[in-house]
């Protein structure tokens, strides 16, 4: 605790003054001090630790805690959680699985928002102020929870501030660094010669702690000779060396149990022998929990003591930590005792893996599983172990250390080999270098004569991966020439429909495509390669079941990812259907899970509704950003997804030149479903550009194509593509007129028909189309569709009626959403649980609703056209 006015800090004491004022006045927030070590980011909370109107709760990472799921957040929580029994009966489940309250898997997409449904409950009475210290070293379980958080209280009376070194980089920061020259010579103690003062300026470099600890450090090198926190922990550990032995022990002791529990302390204590009273030297503090005065000084301490030294600390606090309520840091300070191989300790470890991954700390999974395979004398299980470990880094998103884990793998038989270039090649999948495919690819060959089912499997991994990279590099086909000499299955699947469609096309593969897109099975193992071959079929039925089934599993599963891509898949399925408003509110709450997650939105799914909704300088926008995004990502499918929406925005606009670029750029790949509804894209700009045997070429294709398919949707966009290369009104007439055809492509058909009708001089028969596109695509929202069909009806001699405009153009995509759920007579809790906020939360986007339309009621959003497309 600081006991004096700060030195140089006006401008950040002003900002979280601020922040802390705002949350009295119910406007929370949330600000990361970010710093390096000694800056001074402690002393800032100091400061705001003395703020006067709020309850306090505290929670700080620890550099030698292991990764226990929620550790951190059930320390910010404790202080709390006399409100659980508020909390509706799912989030206080979640919190209770969360914090090993009672048995069972916590719901991860419900720990965040019951997390700040208690701490709103907590403020109602008082303004809450969480104060989280060393928060680079907080588990990750805790990381995303609180980082979840502090996105959404800015409706609450909660202020969040971090103090880090690094990360939580998606939240508002404030940058800590060194004192000027000034306020650095004022914090000097005066009792210093003038030299050595000159000396410890230079070397501190404006590090508030270092210019308080390196007169104690004893000796000064030359600055650059080692770093500002090395000399401060030298410091630290010079005032270590002044205290007798006992007294360091304790320290010890201390240093290594991170709880900061002084029961646990103490009983540790006791079991050694120590009995001292001796001062610590202001290095920690007893007394409610066990506190160093900064992490480099428990680090120094920890640092300092031998290698017998802190074992015994460790078996002390293993000896004293019960095993019932606390079996994973027993398990782990046991660990750390250890002075060879253990299989029983190993085996404990193991163990607590397995509990900690069903608790959702995959990363504490992961550090169990790499101790225990260091502990394991059998070399086979040791591998085991090792392999495990590798698969829960990269579950935990830590592809690079899961890589480095996997150089210390040495295996000679066929299946742990392969099980290793399984790994290499998801490694290499989230890395983006490009090798995730052949790497799959080998390790599936590998597998072929000791296990058929998982070479397959295999197989199929690397095909979905060359999916996502795209075709164009020549992936996608590499990997089905390989797959062709996968071990046979006992009835056609989907591999050996896609590779029949690779060598014989369409019509030869069409009816395989079929057969195994009806077969469940296909959905619930591989979701995403099922939607793209219903698209591959023009079946927009199937894709509607197939999303249907994902919408209902994820929300009763509770899969973050299930339900995402159900959602985008929904927007794309309503975006092709001509539901525009579905459509974006699909969009929307595909994103607010994602933002809830930290994660980039399935960018698709609005690319798609964009397109056809045909703004064009939002739509160039949005294709701009997502060919960055897509390049950054080696997303070649991403890319493909943007050639066709340009293709169709340009033919909208009649910039048919345009189009005709963009669509040779999404046909070219030869995606799978992305190529073929780009073909009537570029049929139509090649047609219009004057190139006669482009076009005819792309509609040779999709008529393949559509003969496989059988589709209304396929036949009836062939038959106009037919028509606009031919001139013959029998195939505009049969567009018009197909029965099935999705209401945008039938708009279109409308929209071409009259185009040509008007060109052979027959206006009357025109307008009749013209009309009938125009008030259609208006309807829907295809609004450059629909401007083109005006243009087009105005060339007949009638003006296209306008539509009426609507008062809540001003709304988002999320207020739309909101809006849309409320007037089905959902409450704000409801809304709130389904999106991931808090209730107040969702109050205050209806105000704003309300206000944007004119309205002062929930009962009015109910009207009919209220509520226009976002």
């Amino acid at each position: 605790m600081r006991t004096g006015p700060l030195v140089g800090r006006h401008d950040e004491i002003r900002c979280l003054d601020g922040l802390l004022h705002a949350a009295a006045d119910g406007h929370g927030g949330v600000l990361v001090l970010r710093g390096d070590a000694g800056i001074g980011k402690t002393t800032l909370l100091d400061h705001i630790r003395e703020a006067s109107g709020f309850r306090m709760v505290e929670a700080s990472g620890s550099e030698f805690e292991t990764e226990l799921p929620f550790a951190a957040l059930h320390q910010l929580c404790v202080p709390v959680l006399e409100h659980l029994d508020d909390l509706g009966a799912r989030h206080r489940e979640a919190l209770r699985v969360a914090f090993g309250m009672t048995d069972g898997e916590p719901d991860m997409f419900r720990v965040g928002l019951a997390t700040l449904e208690l701490l709103a409950t907590a403020a109602r009475a008082q303004p809450l102020l969480c104060v989280v210290d060393d928060a680079h070293w907080l588990d990750t379980a805790s990381t995303k929870a609180l980082s979840f958080l502090a996105r959404r209280v800015a409706a609450e009376p909660v202020a969040i501030v971090f103090a880090a070194r690094h990360g939580l980089d998606e939240l508002p920061a404030l940058t800590i660094t060194g004192l000027a020259d000034a306020d650095a010579r004022a914090l000097l103690t005066p009792a210093i010669d003038d030299r050595v003062r000159e000396r410890i300026l230079a070397e501190a470099q404006g590090n508030p702690l270092a210019l308080l600890e390196l007169p104690n450090a004893g000796g000064f090198g030359l600055p650059e000779a080692t770093s500002v926190t090395q000399r401060i922990e030298a410091s630290f550990r010079a005032r270590l060396d002044r205290l007798p032995a006992q007294a360091r022990q304790l320290l010890t002791v201390a240093s290594a149990d991170p709880t900061g529990d002084p029961g646990l302390l103490w009983a540790a204590v006791a079991r050694l022998g120590i009995r001292t009273n001796a001062d610590a030297a202001d290095l920690v503090t007893f007394s409610t929990r066990v506190r160093f005065c900064h992490p480099l000084a428990r680090s120094a301490v920890y640092r300092a003591a031998s290698a017998d030294e802190r074992r015994a600390a460790h078996r002390a606090l293993a000896a004293v930590t019960d095993p019932v309520t606390d079996p994973d840091r027993r398990a782990w300070h046991r660990a750390e005792a250890a002075t060879g191989l253990d299989d029983n300790i190993a085996a404990e470890l193991d163990t607590a893996a397995t509990r900690a991954r069903a608790r959702g700390g995959v990363a504490a999974c992961a550090a169990f599983l790499e101790r225990a395979a260091a502990l394991s004398s059998d070399p086979g299980l040791r591998t085991e172990r090792t392999l495990a470990a590798v698969q829960a880094q990269l579950d935990a998103g830590a592809a690079g250390v899961a890589a480095e884990l996997l150089t210390t793998v040495d295996v000679a038989d066929d299946a742990r080999l392969a099980r290793t270039e399984i790994l290499r090649g998801r490694i290499a999948f989230v890395r983006n270098d490009g090798d995730g495919p052949a790497l799959m690819l080998r390790a599936a060959h590998r597998l072929s004569a000791v296990d058929p089912a998982w070479s397959r499997d295999s197989f199929l991994d690397a095909l979905e991966m060359s999916l996502v990279v795209g075709r164009a590099n020549g992936v996608m086909d590499t990997v089905l020439a390989e797959a062709r000499h996968a071990p046979p299955a006992p009835a056609p699947d989907v591999l050996d429909a896609l590779i029949l469609l690779n060598t014989e096309g369409h019509r030869t593969a069409g009816p395989m495509l079929r057969r195994v897109l009806t077969e469940n099975a296909s959905w619930t193992r591989r979701p995403a390669l099922a939607m793209m071959i219903a698209g591959e079929l023009w079946d927009i039925e199937a894709h509607r079941e197939i999303t249907e089934w994902l919408l209902s599993t994820g929300r009763d599963t509770g899969s973050p990812w299930v339900l995402r891509l159900a959602l985008a898949q929904q927007a794309v399925a309503a975006t092709h259907a001509g539901d525009l408003g579905t459509a974006m509110i699909a969009v929307a709450e595909e994103e607010a899970i994602a933002d809830a997650f930290d994660d980039p939105p399935m960018v698709y799914a609005r690319v798609h509704a964009t397109a056809l909704r045909g703004r064009r300088v939002e739509t160039l926008r949005l294709i701009s950003s997502t060919l960055r995004d897509a390049d950054a990502r080696g997303n070649g499918h991403l890319v493909a997804n943007a050639h066709w929406a340009a293709a169709v925005l340009y033919n909208a606009c009649a910039d048919y030149p345009a189009a005709l670029a963009a669509a040779r750029q999404a046909t070219a790949p030869g995606d799978l479903y992305l190529a073929g509804i780009a073909l009537p894209e570029l049929i139509e700009a090649a047609v219009r550009c004057g190139e006669p045997d482009a076009a005819t070429e792309a509609l040779e294709n999709l008529t393949a194509r559509a003969d496989a398919s059988g589709t209304p949707w396929a036949l009836g966009v062939t038959a106009w593509s037919r028509a606009l290369v031919t001139g013959a009104e029998d195939d505009y007439r049969h567009a018009v007129e197909l029965a099935g055809l999705p209401a945008p492509y039938r708009a279109r058909a409308r929209l071409l028909y009259g185009e040509w009708l008007r060109r052979e001089s027959r206006r009357k028969d025109a307008r009749e189309q013209l009309r009938a596109a125009h008030e259609s695509l208006a309807d829907m929202g295809m609004e450059a569709f629909a401007l083109r069909a005006a243009n087009e009806l105005r060339a007949t001699g009638e003006v296209a009626r306008k539509k009426t405009a609507d008062t809540s153009e001003a709304l988002t995509a999320q207020e739309t959403l909101i809006a849309r759920l409320v007037a089905t007579g959902a409450t704000s809790k409801e809304v709130a649980g389904r999106l991931f906020l808090s209730p107040r939360t969702v109050d205050a986007h209806l105000r704003n609703i309300f206000r944007k339309l004119g309205i002062s009621s929930r009962r009015q959003l109910r009207e009919p056209e209220r509520i226009p497309i976002a």
